[in-house]
């Protein structure tokens, strides 16, 4: 066991398994104390890698995290405290991965449940290595101003309270975790402070004793008093006896054992920790109170008394001059996380982004306010969730179902094309289903894909403007700009596109008002007048077919409509249709496995 200090304003740790919150609490302890550097030096997560933002003040800072112990001692040699928040499962094994590097000092383990025999052997190893183990089943330990191990002595609010930001005269060791806290609160009223306090955990065999730790507070200048909270079970207290007996300890000791009510009890109880079963008069807390004031403790006569027997003691110091009282100073202010000053009402945030077509902070993701159970259970199709997502509302089945023929009509049209085209040069260039699919989506466009939009904002503006065909085909010609929607390389008058005739068909037959479509009708019918090639194409019949599907329905309102036409939610159709061709054309071309593609020579014209 260590001699002295086992920490200090520079001692780092490695912290085992990663845990947000005891790492926060540490880092923010370190920032009320004054540190300069943080006393996390490095988290191992096994299997990961990477860093860790976390904040250190105002400062966010990231913290590297390593995938083995030995890599993160090789990372951070100085960092001498190995803090595990392992489970019981694997707390042994890695508590004794740790202690067998050179670089660890000290081993805090804070799971419960450790299994006895495990728990010995890294006593045994860390005795015969020089090492120091705290727990298992502790809470950890504090040298006050300086360091502190995990979640030991709670929030920001309880360490202030208890001065735990610069360090008192008082070394405080108790196998409770939560009493530690208690006492330090206690110790904090009626004193300077604690110097350093650590709880050694409650388990039948812990890592380091009570006499231990004492021993080492004997050897700090600056602890002027100690301060032992034991409870009955076991016989660890009895060390600290005999050492007390034989003049080791030339310190004021005060004392308690805890569980001095089980005698009112007829049977035997166990109380909380593992340790603490009484088995017989000397493990009782009435047999261990009584020895250690025989050996010189100052042991009250009640835990009620404890609070005033300590302030007794360190008054007595002060009288003979060998505590002089601290001139208490004001730690910083520690930053409030953001969320729980939202939660508290402290401060108004703003947010970056707004969202008003989903939401996915309940119990199931919500589109447009509807739950996800909702669509399934209502049998909602591509449409209905399209709808949701794009128009915010559900749309009457007549709107949806046209939207999915739009999408199925849509989806391909052939290897040629210039989207499916770069798709297929992109797969065969060995890329992935994303690279692949993005190269062929990049290529839609005026040229490709926008004409929907396109027709849907002329044939709106000249059918609302009350333009004749003749006015709008013929302005249109004089401003130089091709008339959107209107026009096939391969169809023509008399073989007109299958498409749009089903979807015409649909409308007729579904919709309540076609009167765009109409009217698209009677200017690919001045077109076709100039030449048999300028038809309603597809383009054209889904831009002005979705005019009268959003007037028609009665569900958006005049603004909404020129929003929608503006914005280019036809081209999002197109974009959508294609992509399920597009993803098809990468996976014909990867099952075929074909090669890198190059373009023939006879295709190009070479020319000066």
């Amino acid at each position: 066991m260590s001699t002295g200090q086992l920490f200090s304003r520079t001692t780092q740790a490695l912290f085992y398994n990663y845990k947000q919150l005891p790492i926060q609490r540490m880092l923010d302890f370190d920032f009320l104390c004054g540190r300069e550097t943080p006393s996390v030096a490095g988290i191992i997560n096994p299997g990961a890698e990477g860093f860790q933002k976390l904040f250190f003040g105002q400062e966010e800072i990231a913290i590297p995290v390593h995938s083995t112990i030995e890599a993160a001692c090789t990372a951070h040699p100085t960092a001498d405290v190995f803090i595990n928040f392992a489970s019981f499962r694997s707390a042994a094994a890695s508590s004794m991965a740790a202690l067998k590097q050179p670089t660890i000092r000290v081993v805090a383990i804070i799971a419960e449940g450790v299994p006895m025999s495990d728990t010995k052997q890294l006593i045994a190893y860390a005795r015969s290595n020089k090492k120091v183990v705290i727990g298992p089943a502790t809470v950890g330990g504090i040298q006050a101003g300086a360091f502190k191990i995990g979640d030991t002595a709670g929030t920001i609010d309880n360490i202030v309270q208890c001065k735990l930001y610069r360090p008192g005269s008082v070394g405080f060791v108790s196998k409770s975790g939560g009493m530690s806290n208690e006492m330090y609160n206690t110790i904090a009223r009626v004193t300077d402070g604690i110097y350093e306090g650590i709880a050694i955990g409650g388990d039948v065999f812990p890592g380091s004793t009570l006499s231990d730790h004492i021993l080492r507070f004997n050897n700090i200048p600056q602890v002027k008093m100690m301060v032992v909270l034991g409870e009955l079970g076991g016989r660890d207290e009895y060390s600290l006896v005999e050492a007390l007996k034989q003049g080791k300890v030339n310190k004021p000791v005060v004392a308690w054992v805890c569980g001095t009510c089980a005698r009112l009890f007829k049977s035997e109880v166990q109380f909380g920790h593992a340790g603490a079963k009484s088995g017989g008069e000397m493990e009782s807390a009435q047999g261990k109170n009584q020895a250690l004031r025989d050996a010189g403790a100052i042991v009250p006569t009640s835990y009620e008394a404890f609070e005033a027997v300590i302030k007794e003691t360190f008054d007595k110091l002060v009288e003979q001059g060998k505590i002089t009282p601290l001139k208490e100073v004001m730690p910083p202010q520690i930053p409030e996380d953001l969320n729980s000053a939202i939660k508290s009402g402290k401060v108004r945030a703003p947010t970056h982004i707004i969202s008003t077509i989903s939401d996915d902070r309940g119990e199931e993701p919500c589109y447009a306010g509807v739950p996800m159970s909702s669509i399934v259970e209502r049998g909602y199709g591509v449409g209905d969730v399209i709808s949701l997502l794009w128009f915010k509302r559900s749309l009457p089945r007549y709107c949806t179902h046209f939207i999915e023929i739009c999408i199925m009509l849509c989806a391909d049209h052939g290897p040629c094309v210039s989207g499916a085209h770069n798709t297929i040069v992109t797969a065969r260039a060995g890329k992935d289903l994303v690279s692949s699919l993005v190269s062929g989506l990049l290529t839609i466009g005026p040229r490709f894909g926008g004409a929907i939009d396109d027709a849907a904002r002329y044939f709106k503006d000249a059918y609302d403007r009350g333009l004749t065909p003749y006015e709008f085909v013929e302005g249109m010609k004089k401003k130089g700009i091709r008339v959107p929607g209107i026009g096939h390389r391969i169809k023509r008058g008399d073989n007109r596109d299958k498409r749009v005739e089903l979807l015409q068909r649909f409308a007729r037959t579904h919709f309540p008002s076609v009167k765009y479509m109409e009217y698209a009708i009677q200017v690919e019918t001045y077109t076709l007048s100039k030449a048999n090639n300028l038809v309603l194409n597809v383009d054209g019949a889904i831009g002005s077919l979705f005019l009268d599907l959003l007037a028609g329905s009665g569900m958006f309102s005049k603004q909404e409509i020129d929003e929608i036409v503006e914005i280019g939610y036809l081209n999002g159709l197109f974009v959508l249709a294609r992509s399920i061709g597009l993803i098809g054309h990468t996976f014909d071309q990867k099952r075929l496995k074909q090669p890198l593609y190059r373009h023939p020579w006879e295709d190009v014209l070479y020319t000066k």
